[in-house]
């Protein structure tokens, strides 16, 4: 038996240091909070008190997410021996439901302020918005390229753009006002605003709470896995596998490999582990060769 471990050496895949962007996006995010804040409650426009709401959850998320990435890079000690990478996965979750407790509190006041639609200030919803629009799409821009690789930045970067879309729906919507006079479309802008980022943000919910149980990363075929693993040269069976997210980026894998021939030797396995990096984006593997099934007593075997 032997316990082979091989952590794939990626630094030209690692996440980029976002530390800029998220100062900047964190200071155009405030600036926009307090303006758009003030003139909401100048009219009495709830478009615009809930958009800035929303927009100071986000803050909160970007915050959120800047001190999960700092401590992601934190090094591992004697305590914490794959470091405080998990953090990111928490502040994803953190973030997540922010932004739903936000928005549920947004549609319970909607919905009553439908039931007495109040006059407000169209040309000043149209302004404040139009602002909205440039500030969030400039946060977004900031955060597109690490998106596909880092739920953590993907978050940021999907909250941002939404907002750039819901700023660009509320002056539509003071455009309309203007032209109609409809007291009804503040609300009803509301309520569009809260459900279009309850969509938004189910799915960075329902990902970031199944890492929190480290469940299987949504990239990862686990059949497919097993499949490859199995046709590996001197690979008679696999057992005890197991995937999860040790981070937002990191993923790890650990599996049972009967090799009746023997150790293949550190080069297979080396082989082994870059594969694994570029075919599953698993870059943290461990091994143990066995010569033959052995029942090693594993308290969760896959079905």
């Amino acid at each position: 038996m032997a316990h082979d471990h091989h952590h794939h050496d990626h630094a030209a895949h690692a996440p980029a240091n976002f530390d800029r962007a998220f100062a900047i996006g964190i200071a155009l995010n405030l600036g926009f909070v307090a303006v758009e804040g003030f003139y909401g409650w100048q009219i009495n426009s709830l478009a615009l008190l809930a958009d800035a709401g929303h927009n100071l959850s986000d803050v909160a998320g970007l915050v959120l997410a800047w001190v999960a990435a700092l401590a992601a890079r934190m090094a591992p000690d004697q305590r914490h021996t794959y470091g405080r990478q998990r953090a990111s996965i928490l502040a994803a979750f953190a973030n997540a439901v922010l932004l739903l407790v936000a928005m549920g509190s947004l549609l319970w006041e909607a919905v009553h302020r439908l039931q007495t639609p109040a006059a407000t200030e169209g040309t000043t919803i149209i302004v404040i918005a139009a602002i909205g629009v440039l500030v969030n799409g400039a946060t977004a821009l900031l955060f597109m390229r690490g998106g596909e690789s880092d739920m953590n930045i993907r978050g940021a970067f999907l909250h941002m753009a939404a907002d750039a879309l819901v700023s660009l729906g509320v002056v539509a919507a003071g455009a309309l006002y203007l032209y109609t006079g409809w007291t009804w479309l503040d609300p009803v802008v509301s309520i569009a605003i809260a459900l279009v980022i309850i969509a938004g943000t189910w799915n960075l919910f329902r990902q970031s709470l199944h890492l929190l149980f480290d469940g299987v990363p949504e990239h990862v075929d686990l059949v497919a896995l097993d499949a490859w693993l199995r046709r590996q040269p001197g690979v008679a069976d696999v057992h005890d596998l197991h995937v999860w997210a040790m981070s937002t980026t990191g993923v790890a894998l650990t599996a049972h490999l009967v090799m009746p021939g023997g150790h293949p030797g550190d080069a297979e396995l080396a082989r082994m582990a870059h594969a694994l990096f570029h075919e599953f984006r698993i870059d943290h593997p461990t091994f143990q060769v066995e010569l033959a099934m052995q029942d090693h007593g594993c308290a969760c075997p896959l079905p």
